[in-house]
């Protein structure tokens, strides 16, 4: 298993990723998305971490994806 760059919100986003329960996914995206979320608060005080906002951007993205691809996902 490789070591996370950023664990504090990258562990909740895998886990989100390869969640094979569909009654358990909506809870394991809305917890990256907290997490995902906390961290991009928390690096807008912060000049640098360019790399890790792109990384946070790209995480975003894939689980607004993810959502669009289940079905019978709620849609918030």
């Amino acid at each position: 298993m490789s070591v996370l760059r950023f664990p504090v919100w990258q562990k909740p986003y895998q886990e989100a990723l390869v969640e094979l329960d569909s009654k358990a996914l909506p809870k394991r995206i809305a917890e990256a998305e907290t997490a995902i979320f906390l961290r991009t608060r928390a690096l807008s005080v912060n000049p640098d971490g360019q790399q890790e906002r792109q990384a946070l951007d790209d995480a975003l993205f894939s689980l607004r994806c993810l959502r669009r691809e289940k079905p019978n996902f709620p849609s918030w």
